[in-house]
């Protein structure tokens, strides 16, 4: 006599640390990009306009220096943060997956840290509750980055990097544009933590995480382990190395184009300070649409040809000659199409370039760690960046050369700027050819 065996229950698709296989349904696709552009818009809408004002409603004579050391304190928690939470979400065991937990948890504290804000009167708590704010969001931005090596497949992450790519677009866009329209600090920091929220709500009701298999979870946790997991060698991950480097230098390259933007319509061109505002805002707008038009274009094609270097290469370079022209034209339409070209050039690299570091992390078990540290790249220039510009026009005028021109001759200082934001963002892309893993 024989015995039907009973069904069995429906094994989990997959493990959490194998490479998918399956293009995610479009619909987490969505979810993913509007979590997205909360969490830019989280990011942007205070750093844009709402901490400036800020600065200025409580000591208008230091508001420079208020706004400089908050944005300085805010971008060493992000520098630390961002990879400190990836790796916590590589060891978390939770049912409700690895990551998820990071974006509720980001989602909720990034909200309540601009709540922080919105009732701040002091320099210390404005820089506690920014703090909190890059804290949070750091923890969901990890997060959300390492959800999609999880979840999407190698041949199809050119596309889905230009999609996010446009997402922060938008939410930069949107975050700034939120901050602007609300008409007090208090109601732009309210109306950015409601967008924040609202936006994240359908990607948690719908994330697909995966949680780890009692296999698969980590051994008992050690603070001296964990911190020496930060320290990935060049020596035995070169390509990984490389790819961090380059990524290093087209930021800064970038940082130092869009840094002292407005300073240059107004210093070098001779546009008045009304009127400058208008351009800058011409130009991010005109640098954005490019961007949005561009990213996910290329990213298809990226992953149709299987090819990544080449188009990360040819990004910087135009991302390169951007910054050459604002060098050498100086004046209104060398700026718009120096905007032009950056988008274009930003537009493929922000989506291309996420494919080919997804294709060089160091290992499954480590994606949310690993794509922290690649972040410490993005960070790391924001840092930077200021202190480089303020030195090379020091050092300009020391020796004589002319920064401030208002229309009437060449810039020798800013053409020294952006000839060596032009330098950096060529080196970037030249050590994109030491990768050898990635075609």
């Amino acid at each position: 006599m024989t015995t039907d065996t009973p069904p069995s229950r429906p094994a989990l698709r997959r493990s959490a640390l194998a490479e998918p296989t399956e293009n995610p349904p479009a619909r987490w696709v969505g979810f993913l990009t509007l979590a997205s552009v909360g969490l830019w818009a989280g990011f942007f809408g205070p750093i844009s306009v709402l901490l400036a004002q800020q600065a200025e409603a409580i000591d208008a004579d230091s508001k420079k220096q208020i706004l400089s050391l908050v944005l300085g304190l805010g971008a060493a928690t992000s520098v630390i943060c961002n990879p400190v939470f990836g790796a916590f979400s590589d060891r978390t065991t939770l049912r409700a997956g690895r990551r998820l937990p990071w974006v509720v948890a980001g989602a909720v504290g990034g909200a309540l840290s601009l709540l922080v804000l919105a009732a701040a009167d002091s320099v210390v708590l404005m820089a506690l509750g920014w703090c909190g704010v890059q804290a949070s969001l750091n923890a969901m931005l990890a997060a959300v980055t390492a959800t999609v090596p999880d979840q999407v497949p190698v041949a199809t992450r050119g596309k889905i990097g230009g999609i996010l790519a446009i997402a922060q677009t938008v939410g930069v866009v949107g975050g700034t544009g939120i901050a602007a329209a609300t008409g007090s600090i208090a109601a732009g920091y309210v109306v950015t933590a409601l967008v924040l929220l609202v936006l994240t709500i359908p990607y948690c009701l719908d994330s697909r995480d995966l949680p780890l298999t009692p296999q698969e979870r980590p051994a008992a946790f050690d603070w001296g382990a964990f911190l020496c997991s930060f320290w990935i060698s060049p020596r035995e991950h070169p390509d990984f190395a490389w790819a961090w480097l380059t990524r290093f230098l087209v930021n800064l390259g970038n940082a130092l184009g869009l840094l002292y933007l407005l300073y240059y319509m107004q210093d070098v061109i001779g546009f008045d300070k009304k009127e400058a505002d208008g351009r800058v805002l011409i130009l991010t707008a005109t640098y954005a649409a490019v961007l949005m038009a561009t990213a996910v274009t290329f990213g298809i094609w990226s992953d149709r040809t299987g090819k990544r270097k080449v188009f990360v290469i040819w990004s910087g370079v135009i991302g390169a000659c951007a910054a050459l022209l604002l060098a050498v034209g100086q004046t209104w339409p060398t700026a718009v199409v120096a905007a032009v070209l950056m988008g274009f050039g930003y537009g493929i690299y922000t989506s291309v370039d996420f494919a080919l570091i997804t294709q060089v992390l160091p290992g499954a078990d480590d994606r949310g760690k690993d794509l922290g540290v690649i972040n410490i790249a993005n960070a790391l220039p924001q840092v930077f960046a200021p202190g480089i510009a303020a030195a090379i026009l020091i050092v300009v005028e020391s020796f004589g050369g002319v920064t401030e021109t208002h229309g009437d001759r060449f810039s020798v200082g800013y053409c020294v700027l952006y000839g060596s934001a032009f330098v950096v963002a060529i080196l970037g892309s030249v050590f994109v050819t030491r990768i050898k893993s990635v075609p």
